[in-house]
């Protein structure tokens, strides 16, 4: 079992010389393991590079689960190649009612007007599902789980298993208690956090958006991202084997990255490293 970062950033793509190392592309993560299809969470812009290695491939199946519709997260799809290929079977899921629902949210952004591309001239076949948080579904061999998150207009984390191998990706979200509050206090978890904590338990992998630091939060807790304290806090509770800080902010440089990245060095129980684009990390090492 194999996770692969394709885009790490948050909010808007970053290309140039002071992010080339840890990637200028937001937010696409891969799962995949030998002679199954691919998982792909969310489709920013790293979706591109993505869809070019999919298309090298022999498989011809795969499943895209979305954690919400924010432009970093969805601006990739359109350029995402094997929803060009009618040789492809893509299953698109997204937190909706229904269905419908599921592609009604990515045909507002491929209508002609966000997009030069209208959703019913993609030439792929594209089988779209609706997934509720916190009921189990299944995609082929995945057992896949959803957890909503705390961020305006809502986002979804997913928890994928295969065997005795758990993955789970975390982003967007803000804390799920308040400063001074919770495991944000430096205190015993609330409701909602015990049931995160749950969610996360004893996964091999969490990739989590860590996208401000602590006083970065504070001056904007309304934005629904999170920062690396409280990811640790919440992971160690948990008993994660490895948590990986995610949706850089657009504004950290490698030098800034290197830096959280040496802070956090054995500084917890938890195994914290930051997600770096073209980076493999395989569960069973």
């Amino acid at each position: 079992m194999i996770l692969r970062f394709w885009g790490v950033r948050g909010s808007i793509a970053v290309p140039g010389i002071d992010t080339a190392r840890y990637g200028g592309n937001t937010s696409c993560v891969e799962v995949t393991a030998p002679g199954l299809p691919s998982l792909v969470f969310d489709c920013g812009t790293g979706a591109r590079q993505l869809g070019r290695a999919l298309l090298a491939r022999e498989e011809r199946e795969l499943h895209v689960l979305f954690s919400h519709f924010h432009m970093d997260h969805v601006f990739g799809f359109p350029f995402f190649g094997p929803i060009f290929a009618p040789s492809f079977s893509t299953t698109v899921s997204a937190p909706a009612f229904h269905p419908d629902g599921a592609k009604d949210r990515i045909s507002r952004y491929l209508n002609g007007v966000f997009h030069p591309l209208r959703l019913p001239e993609v030439p792929g076949h594209i089988v779209y599902d609706a997934i509720r948080p916190a009921r189990p579904f299944t995609r082929g061999p995945w057992e896949i789980v959803g957890f909503a998150l705390n961020h305006p207009g809502g986002a979804c984390a997913y928890r994928a298993t295969l065997g005795s191998r758990s993955v789970v990706y975390v982003t967007d979200t803000a804390p799920l208690s308040r400063p001074g509050e919770g495991l944000a206090g430096g205190g015993l978890p609330n409701g909602r956090e015990a049931q995160f904590i749950d969610f996360l338990r004893g996964a091999d992998v969490v990739v989590f958006d860590t996208m401000f630091t602590l006083p970065e939060y504070l001056e904007k807790m309304t934005w629904g991202h999170s920062y690396p304290e409280y990811a640790v806090a919440v992971c160690d509770a948990a008993d994660v084997r490895s948590l990986y800080l995610f949706h850089h902010a657009p504004d950290a440089t490698d030098a800034d990255l290197d830096l959280l990245a040496e802070h956090w060095a054995g500084h917890a129980r938890v195994r914290v490293r930051v997600a770096r684009e073209g980076e493999e990390v395989n569960l069973e090492g």
